[in-house]
């Protein structure tokens, strides 16, 4: 079953950001755009590159009205010794969740039972609290944070324009497509 569209599942957890431990529910996601980035385990290899690329493109995200959320099944112990030895983690700003439970990894349908360790799963969720996007796939593949972006923008402006979607490789400002009987066929 899909996760589109639903709404996101209640959990309590510790975060580490800004070098303090926040305490984060599903409540703190609600009310604006927000981005949950799931990856497998501190003080590895692909996910600082992914983390570091979020970072970069973290004050566009901002900008946009979007935070953004990286969770693995690490403690926020571990997320702070991670952010104080790595450079590439030094740039993170964004929320570190610490999920050692599993429990918001298993809300996302993203936990790997035998290893106890998250996939990449990456998820847009509105305002509302509806994930808008979700986009899993295998641990040694990694994500681009200029193309989540673009799918950000893509996602706020279907919601702000009822009727209009977004075609492949849309950017912001570019023409939208408006559904209708005289536009079947036609693309």
């Amino acid at each position: 079953m899909s996760l589109i569209n639903t709404q996101i599942k209640p959990f309590k957890t510790t975060a580490y950001q800004d070098g303090k431990f926040v305490d984060i529910t599903e409540a703190d996601l609600k009310g604006k755009w927000s981005v949950v980035v799931f990856y497998p385990a501190d003080f590895t290899f692909v996910c600082p590159t992914e983390l570091e690329d979020l970072a970069d493109k973290y004050e566009e995200f901002k900008k946009l009205g979007v935070e953004i959320y990286s969770v693995s099944t690490d403690t926020h112990f571990s997320h702070k010794a991670w952010h104080d030895t790595s450079a590439a983690i030094k740039k993170v700003k964004y929320v570190m969740l610490g999920d050692p439970t599993g429990t918001i990894t298993r809300n996302f349908d993203v936990m790997i039972e035998e290893e106890g360790l998250a996939l990449r799963g990456t998820f847009v969720i509105n305002p509302e609290g509806q994930i808008k996007l979700c986009e899993i796939h295998d641990n040694g593949i990694g994500r681009d944070a200029a193309e989540l972006l673009r799918k950000v923008k893509a996602a706020q402006y279907v919601a702000a324009h009822p009727g209009e979607v977004c075609p492949a490789k849309w950017k912001e400002g570019e023409k939208t497509l408006k559904p209708s009987l005289d536009l079947v066929g036609k693309i």
